[in-house]
């Protein structure tokens, strides 16, 4: 997870007007248009299930025009929980054990496999909702699949992968167990047209798998994200109320990327999410176009929590 200069606590105390150690008071009780409003604490929550080591994983950088597509497979991007499973029990990125339910896993091969647990396009707030439930929803699980891309332990470049991934698949008798499946694409124009119709069609975009490299963990161009926007995280350091017909609820929250840059993010969210805003000292996702001459993110808009689980 990215880690902000300062003590996150302290400064989100600082811009509320609290001394450290105060308690903070509910969001709905802010007075005014444009004041920065005490918020909840981001305390630990009953659905905080338990952790383990975090899976050394493979990571995505960023696509770009120049990219060598005849190296690489492509696949869309699935908007859902990263998963590791490690023959025996089910893994969020962040280390948190899953609590799915027994009849979910049955089935699963017991070999560490790396996917993405999915409910379908647009559902990623209600998915992540679910799986940190310490009491799995039971209907809600019937409607997640987890979906297969790679193999940590397997020695072979990404093709061999795929074709011992689609086997395990095929043989499997598990019912919740699927596959992302890959294919090719000639050039950068077919790649965009792609894009164009998942996105379309309500995806988040694509993925670039180079078919040629081992699978190794940390950040590389390995696997490559394809959005039709840029993308960063930012941690919340304030509120500010909304006016008009946010009147009593959130305007903007105030965000600091990791370099120090600070701006006010004031768009894409929901009803329900200015209701009830992430917290203070959370860490957000944000889609930009470019970067002003200062630095800023230009047309930042709100896309949700980071996936820090």
């Amino acid at each position: 997870m990215t880690q902000w200069p300062g003590a996150r606590f302290g400064l989100s105390l600082f811009l509320l007007g609290l001394a450290p150690g105060s308690v903070a008071t509910p969001f709905a009780e802010m007075t005014g248009p444009g004041q920065v409003a005490p918020t909840k604490l981001d305390t630990p929550s009953a659905a905080t299930g338990a952790k383990a080591t975090e899976p050394a994983l493979a990571l995505a950088g960023v696509y770009t025009p120049d990219i060598d597509l005849a190296v690489y497979l492509v696949s869309e991007k699935l908007d859902g929980v990263r998963g590791y499973w490690d023959g025996r029990r089910l893994i969020t990125r962040g280390g948190l054990v899953i609590q799915a339910p027994a009849w979910f896993t049955a089935g699963f091969p017991a070999i560490a496999l790396d996917g993405e647990l999915w409910m379908g396009r647009g559902t990623f707030a209600t998915l992540s909702g679910k799986v940190r439930q310490l009491e799995p929803d039971q209907d809600a699980w019937r409607r997640i699949r987890y979906m297969l891309f790679d193999l940590p332990d397997h020695p072979g470049d990404f093709e061999a992968r795929l074709t011992t991934l689609r086997g395990l698949v095929a043989a499997s008798s598990a019912p919740f167990l699927g596959l992302v499946e890959q294919t090719r694409v000639a050039d950068h124009d077919a790649l965009m047209s792609m894009l164009d119709e998942v996105v379309a069609g309500g995806g988040e975009g694509l993925m670039l798998h180079r078919a040629d490299a081992i699978y190794r963990a940390g950040r590389s161009a390995d696997r490559l994200k394809v959005k039709p926007y840029l993308e960063a995280e930012a941690c919340v350091i304030g509120h500010f109320a909304g006016r008009g017909k946010h009147q009593g609820r959130l305007g903007s929250l105030l965000v600091e990327e990791a370099d120090g840059t600070r701006f006010r993010l004031g768009t894409g969210f929901s009803d329900a999410e200015r209701a009830d805003p992430p917290a203070i000292g959370s860490v957000v996702n944000f889609k930009y176009h470019g970067r002003t001459n200062n630095g800023l993110p230009r047309f930042a808009s709100f896309l949700g929590p980071a996936e820090t689980l």
